[in-house]
């Protein structure tokens, strides 16, 4: 499992327009960006009558037992995943190996669409990812949390005040 990543405000701002253009181009009813431990990074358009909470729990938990069989089969990961439904479709593909591109489309849309947008969007996504990789190698100052040592967190809940 990767480390926390921190998104800065910039990369934010990249990401949720990218996922909004994404939600745009491919008719989707919902977009949802978010980490493989169901952390959501974005989310997009009609969102408001869905849990997003129990989504990115279960997609995570989707995408970790769909990799799970993959390597059962022998295939290192299988990256895109597809559910039908009767009103509504769920669009699952693995980005840049640690997120989960998540996109709920119905009949407006199509499947061929949504991969076409998605294989799009998904180069965008991983400039970002990598972008956002080089920002925080490049400047270890950046990481927030980097400098703290377990003393300091010892002070910090230490009775004396």
């Amino acid at each position: 499992m990767a480390a926390q990543i921190v998104i800065f405000e910039e990369e934010q701002k990249r990401l949720q327009e990218i996922c909004d253009r994404l939600g745009q181009e491919s008719l989707s009813k919902a977009i949802f960006l978010l980490d493989k431990n169901g952390q959501i990074l974005v989310e997009s358009g009609e969102t408001a009558q869905i849990d997003v909470t129990s989504l990115a729990s279960l997609v995570a938990g989707t995408t970790a037992a769909t990799s799970s069989l993959a390597k059962l089969l022998g295939e290192e990961e299988f990256p895109v995943h597809f559910h039908e439904g009767k009103r509504d479709n769920l669009h699952l593909s693995v980005v840049a190996e640690e997120y989960i591109l998540t996109l709920i489309f119905d009949q407006r849309s199509s499947l061929g669409l949504v991969r076409l947008r998605v294989k799009k969007a998904t180069e965008r996504l991983v400039e970002v990812f990598r972008d956002l990789a080089e920002r925080q190698a490049s400047d270890p100052g950046n990481n927030m949390f980097g400098e703290i040592t377990d003393d300091d967190i010892d002070n910090l809940f230490s009775d004396s005040f």
